[in-house]
């Protein structure tokens, strides 16, 4: 358990430092915006119970907005982040086939279903995210825009990511 902590409180900081100090300044035309950091909560293991899920979520968008000045925007859409995992592995996911902690990652569950997890909460996040930022119905039309130009590149972010750790792993 102690080697699942610190791989992902290492997961957690790694995470921080490159969208803090890498992606922050990758901005396209106010459209394009990488979240590379919300991989932190969609590796997080599947026993992760949910309340530390909300937990470590917060935290994760709560530093990012420290270092961005955001007043809690991110904070807010990787709660929401965290709910919507919670749905999401309910639904599609049978715990009881996995044995010590696995974690949903594309060498575990898969190309397909990886992408499509990470499709549908990025787009989540993102959308909750630039909605919570503009909160303007005038705007509706730019932040579908933005949702949907930095949601494909997170996503693409995420799955080279995953691509370049990626190990094949069976499952029971």
């Amino acid at each position: 358990m102690s080697r699942i902590l610190l791989f992902n409180i290492l997961r957690f900081i790694i995470l921080l430092f490159v969208q803090v100090f890498l992606l922050k300044n990758m901005v396209f035309y106010n459209l394009n915006v990488p979240f590379l950091y919300i991989l932190f909560i969609l590796l997080l293991p599947f026993e992760t119970p949910n309340i530390l899920l909300f937990a470590l979520s917060f935290l994760m968008g709560f530093s990012i907005d420290l270092f961005s000045d955001t007043l809690g925007l991110h904070a807010a859409a990787c709660t929401v982040l965290a709910l919507m995992r919670v749905f999401f592995i309910s639904i599609t996911v049978q715990k009881d086939n996995y044995d010590s902690d696995p974690e949903p990652t594309l060498g575990i569950m898969g190309f397909r279903w990886f992408f499509f997890y990470t499709l549908i909460l990025t787009i989540t996040h993102h959308f909750f995210l630039f909605n919570l930022e503009v909160f303007k119905f005038a705007e509706i039309l730019n932040t579908f825009s933005r949702v949907l130009v930095s949601s494909t590149f997170t996503v693409t972010l995420i799955l080279i990511a995953e691509a370049l750790f990626y190990r094949k792993k069976q499952r029971k």
